[in-house]
């Protein structure tokens, strides 16, 4: 009997608009940069907070999402309490940033910088 392997769904889904950005990130990033890695550090007054960086290394549990412009890596670490989000780039007349739509957030701050699970 024969083992075949399906695909696994991405942990994380990005938009056009996310994938673009990471496009842009990518063109002018450091030297040895190798893509950009989203992570959720504690901070804020709600505990958790999305953070994007360059990472010159990928970490053995890291996440790799592979896009047309560049590597989206996922911190090992953070992974559970992004499972089914969805990464999206927004910019209007005041402000840009990477904007998530995350079914494991059960509450947010006020000012929407930090979150719970």
């Amino acid at each position: 009997m024969a083992t075949t392997l399906r695909q696994r769904p991405a942990a994380l889904i990005l938009t056009p608009n996310a994938e673009a950005r990471i496009a842009d990130l990518m063109a002018k990033a450091p030297e040895g940069a190798i893509g950009v890695k989203l992570s959720t550090p504690k901070r804020g007054c709600s505990g958790l907070a999305y953070s994007v960086d360059y990472v010159t290394e990928a970490k053995p549990f890291d996440e790799k999402i592979e896009t047309a412009g560049g590597t989206l890596y996922v911190d090992g670490g953070s992974i559970l309490y992004l499972i089914g989000s969805t990464m999206d780039w927004v910019e209007d007349d005041f402000a840009a940033g990477f904007v998530f739509a995350n079914p494991n957030a059960k509450g947010e701050c006020g000012c929407g910088e930090s979150f719970t699970v």
